[in-house]
């Protein structure tokens, strides 16, 4: 089976830790193996989380420098940090809704220019999408469901070996009986976005 490497960058507390999970779930009721590892950092203090999720025949979870085929950023200036894990064919999914971290919030850093970030991404990357989950995710009714809008949209991309069928079933069965429709309504708002941008 072919190899697929997945990074996820978010802030603490965005959900990637969550949306690792599903996709692990997604994977194993699709029969496909799944490898992954996770690198918390000050996510307490709203610093990095990065999730690595290897699908298909690996003997490892590690993504190392210029290997990652997708890439899935919570936040746009991680994705940016990110970029380093991919190669010139790499899909990147990322929101365009900025947490600015506290450094420039108080002056003392510069957060960068949204559009010159999505320049940066398109000129080392295969494709790149670019939309404001968030405001997705208040539309699904919570903006704390914006890790499933993310994960529409990646799974509409068709890159990864799991269908949406797949990952909505792993919705299911993983986050609270009385939060499940309005996170499968959120993964539906972004899946159709990324088709509609692509």
């Amino acid at each position: 089976m072919k190899t697929t490497r997945l990074i996820i960058v978010a802030v603490g507390g965005q959900g990637n830790l969550l949306s690792s999970r599903v996709l692990g779930e997604a994977a194993l009721e699709a029969g496909v193996p799944v490898r992954m590892s996770e690198i918390h950092g000050m996510a307490q203090r709203g610093g990095v989380v990065e999730s690595a999720l290897v699908f298909g025949d690996a003997r490892s979870s590690i993504i190392s420098d210029g290997e990652a085929d997708v890439l899935l950023g919570f936040e746009p200036s991680e994705t940016l940090r990110a970029l380093k894990k991919c190669h010139a064919g790499t899909v990147v999914i990322t929101n365009m809704s900025p947490m600015p971290p506290f450094t420039a919030a108080i002056g003392k850093g510069v957060y960068p220019d949204l559009d010159h970030l999505k320049q940066l991404i398109r000129a080392k990357t295969g494709k790149l999408i670019a939309f404001d989950s968030t405001a997705l995710a208040k539309q699904a009714g919570n903006v704390m469901s914006n890790n499933m809008v993310l994960l529409g949209a990646l799974v509409a991309t068709g890159t990864l070996p799991v269908n949406a069928d797949d990952v909505k079933a792993a919705i299911g069965r993983t986050v609270k009986a009385n939060m499940v429709e309005l996170n499968q309504k959120a993964f539906d708002l972004g899946f159709a976005a990324a088709k509609a941008a692509a």
